[in-house]
């Protein structure tokens, strides 16, 4: 099902959809208003947390539009047992990360490595000017891992 969200100004008709094309309104699909109006997993863990082994950190941003995503991943015995983001940027951005999130949770590093923003822009129904918001969720995942991988392998360092 498809919704209007009005971004700003404008007016609805009683269906909810915009009357009138305003390039202000943008039609988003249900999945993407969900995510964006009740984030799941927002927020980042404790300082302690942070600078454990235990959680990897990936911060990324696009130029393009100004959006800057920080995805943060505890992990387990390989299994990301936990996730948390904080996404600046528009409704899709949100989304995307919100998702992310969900995804991550229970999968071994390599499933993670495995989800594309391909598969996250297809699940919210994103239209082609917000693709870029799913390849940035993918590349936090990536880049989450990554740090998590490099301090695993500090840990070992100062342990041999």
């Amino acid at each position: 099902m498809l919704r209007s969200v009005v971004v700003r100004g404008g007016q609805r008709s009683a269906s909810g959809i915009g009357v009138g094309v305003s390039p202000l309104m943008r039609p988003y699909h249900e999945r993407v208003i969900q995510h964006f109006t009740n984030p799941q997993n927002v927020g980042k863990f404790s300082k302690e947390e942070e600078k454990s082994t235990a959680v990897g950190t990936g911060l990324v941003g696009s130029p393009a539009c100004g959006d800057l995503m920080r995805l943060q991943l505890k992990i387990k015995d390989g299994i990301v047992e936990d996730a948390k983001f904080k996404t600046f940027g528009c409704g899709s951005a949100i989304a995307s990360s919100s998702l992310a999130t969900e995804w991550v949770k229970g999968k071994t590093v390599e499933e993670c490595l495995e989800i594309k923003n391909t598969q996250i822009a297809q699940h919210l129904v994103l239209p082609p000017v917000k693709l870029h918001c799913s390849i940035l969720a993918e590349d936090a995942i990536r880049a989450a891992i990554k740090d998590y991988q490099e301090k695993q392998k500090k840990g070992e360092d100062s342990t041999a």
